[in-house]
């Protein structure tokens, strides 16, 4: 049995032919297929600001309260779940409703959902060196032995495009989850890249932002294991 997974043009036909990028402020989604790659992220959001991605954004409760909090960075959710999609969508749209959010005052114009697989979306669509931040909040664990070939920190293109894209010199990565086995697994993974640095993991900004599952395991008593890497000049 292979352990890492093998991802090839018909894997992709077969999970990426309904992408969409979605912006959250105008309700404009364009099929991803309708952009070319490595995208311009100035002309994407048309501003210079720093761009984060979120990978496996969930229901959306980290990306909205960043986005709102930091104004001038650009985020992008990333979700391959069309469920969680929707449900982001719909808790920016609660928000825009509740507290009257005017939509040509620019709230939200710097956040984008893209609904697709996130290997293909990092190794095709971001530039090199391009990206501030990386946040992956609580990956599937795939916990079961026969699956575990499918964990995205098992992927090497997903680990090259990882490095590759993100700032040199000050570029960083966030990681939480439960899972402590795989948490282990993901530090010994990152240690074999020299490009990484591990940081201390309380220079994680905004930890007060908590996801949907961090707030979920937090009430049940589970241990959070969390890490801070940056990436080191070139």
């Amino acid at each position: 049995m292979r352990e890492n997974p093998n991802y090839n043009e018909i894997y992709y036909q077969h999970t990426t032919s309904h992408s969409q990028v979605i912006d959250i402020l105008t309700e404009q989604v364009i099929p991803l297929s309708e952009l070319e790659g490595p995208m311009d992220w100035e002309r994407f959001f048309g501003n210079t600001y720093p761009v984060e991605i979120e990978i496996g954004s969930g229901k959306g409760r980290f990306l909205l309260e960043a986005s709102k909090r930091h104004p001038q960075v650009n985020y992008i959710g990333v979700e391959r779940a069309q469920k969680y999609v929707e449900v982001t969508r719909e808790r920016f749209e609660k928000h825009i409703r509740h507290f009257s959010v005017d939509r040509t005052s620019g709230t939200f114009s710097n956040v984008r959902l893209v609904r697709t697989d996130a290997n293909y979306f990092l190794t095709r669509y971001v530039p090199e060196t391009s990206v501030q931040a990386y946040h992956i909040y609580f990956p599937d664990p795939w916990p079961r032995k026969r699956q575990r070939k499918r964990r995205i920190f098992r992927n090497r293109d997903f680990l090259e495009a990882l490095t590759r894209t993100l700032n040199s010199g000050d570029g960083r990565l966030y990681i939480v989850t439960d899972h402590a086995e795989y948490f282990q697994e993901i530090q010994e993974r990152l240690a074999g890249l020299s490009v990484l640095r591990p940081m201390d993991a309380s220079l994680r900004p905004d930890s007060d932002i908590t996801t949907h599952y961090e707030a979920k395991y937090v009430l049940e008593g589970r241990a959070i294991y969390r890490a801070v890497y940056e990436k080191a000049a070139s």
